[in-house]
């Protein structure tokens, strides 16, 4: 029959489904973000069960089997010492991923105590402070990183750091952004009244009232971080041999792609669906957390 209406159970049990847990509810409702979701529980889990996945050790090397295309043995083939292609993303993954994720929220945090600090306290103090992250966000990010990379040293610890320095000043500036706002509030001023420690102030009402648009930021920069590791492991800053980390194997696979494809092809790849994946999942968030987008 035409004009009929929904019935009023379904009414209510999508109404109590909403109002339950209303970030999943909108999660739901946008598939692109549940596509970076599958994407990066497929990483996450086939990275994590990699032993149960593959029977090849990602370091082992077996010249028999060199440049080995494609098979039923070797799923994305061989490298040029014979390692299996596919067990060495599986175990890269770990890395990329992971690196990725600590060092994104390690500068999210550094960064929020930061820039709520100089927010907060202003004055002298927030002028050096903002003054040293204009002086870091004046550099190129990769040129920046590849600099502090190559002169901490080329290993993995240090290409981390390096990232981690040049996205700090980001996150200082959105801290210092809403702290400047929620110093302005009643219940601030009123904590100050009490006599209430700045540290505590900080603390329990301005960092925590601060932190929405920090997790949007956070999402949206680890794609970029793992792109920064996989960037300094191509250049050879980053992981060094025989570790398996996918900007080092693109590095070492680009020089063969014309005759073994296969090489640099399914390592990048694999970046690809990674960067792809947080990058759906922090465009979905950031829907979510912003109040002012207008979504139904």
């Amino acid at each position: 029959m035409s004009g009929m209406t929904a019935h009023p159970k379904d009414l209510s049990t999508a109404t109590a489904a909403k109002t339950v847990n209303p970030f999943w509810y909108k999660i739901r409702r946008n598939p692109l973000t549940l596509l970076g979701l599958f994407l990066l529980l497929l990483l996450i889990l086939m990275s994590t069960f990699a032993p149960l996945i593959s029977p090849y050790d990602p370091t082992q090397i077996n010249i028999a089997e060199r440049f080995a295309p494609p098979s039923a043995d070797h799923w994305f083939g061989t490298d040029e010492v014979g390692r299996d292609i596919f067990t060495r993303i599986l175990y890269g993954a770990r890395l990329s991923l992971g690196v990725g994720v600590a060092v994104v929220l390690g500068a999210g945090l550094i960064g929020t105590i930061i820039g709520s600090i100089s927010g907060y306290f202003g004055g002298r103090l927030d002028q050096i402070i903002m003054r040293a992250m204009d002086i870091i966000l004046a550099f190129p990010a990769l040129v920046l990183a590849m600099a502090i990379a190559a002169t901490l040293g080329p290993n993995l610890q240090n290409a981390m750091i390096a990232i981690a320095i040049i996205k700090i000043p980001v996150y200082v500036r959105l801290a210092r952004a809403e702290t400047l706002a929620l110093r302005e509030k009643l219940y601030v001023k009123a904590a100050v009244t009490f006599g209430i420690k700045p540290w505590r102030i900080i603390a329990r009402h301005i960092i925590p009232n601060a932190i929405s648009p920090v997790i949007i930021q956070v999402t949206l920069d680890i794609g970029d971080a793992i792109l920064l590791v996989a960037t300094l492991g191509f250049l050879g800053l980053g992981a060094q041999p025989p570790t398996p980390e996918w900007g080092a194997m693109i590095s070492v696979g680009w020089k063969y792609l014309l005759d073994y494809w296969w090489y640099p092809t399914f390592p990048g790849f694999a970046l690809f669906l990674a960067s792809c994946g947080f990058n759906l999942i922090g465009d979905g968030i950031r829907d979510i957390l912003d109040p002012k987008a207008n979504r139904s």
